[in-house]
């Protein structure tokens, strides 16, 4: 297997595959940014995470895409910082086949370390205060 593809296990929606999906929804937020000037909408979002589960036969439960949702905004405004995430031609760049991430792209490897980072506290975040 190339060190490109990364797998992921089709039974279950662990936390390597919450950080892989939400690569690609910070990847696609930087794309939508850059050609509209605006982050992607409701809609949007909601198809990029289907087009991910399809091609990765894993897809989450609807409250970890609502908050999967709104934390890729908030990283991609972070990583607009980088001007060269600003550019339609770099961002198309860091796919291998117009659908899945290119893991040999050190930015690509970057943005999913960040993902994975900000999700070692997912599970801490929205519970229930007493």
């Amino acid at each position: 297997m190339s060190s490109d593809v990364r797998v992921v296990n089709l039974r279950s929606f662990d936390d390597e595959a919450r950080a892989e999906l939400l690569c690609y929804v910070v990847v696609s937020q930087l794309i939508a940014c850059a050609k509209t000037g605006e982050w992607m909408r409701t809609d949007h979002l909601v198809e990029t995470m289907k087009l991910w589960s399809s091609a990765n036969g894993a897809s989450p439960e609807w409250l970890d895409s609502v908050r999967l949702g709104d934390v890729s905004q908030k990283l991609a405004q972070t990583v607009w910082a980088i001007e060269l995430l600003r550019d339609t031609d770099e961002l198309s760049k860091l796919f291998t086949d117009g659908r899945r991430l290119d893991y040999r792209s050190p930015i690509v490897r970057g943005i999913h370390d960040v993902c994975a980072e900000r999700l070692l506290t997912w599970r801490f975040e929205g519970e229930p205060r007493e």
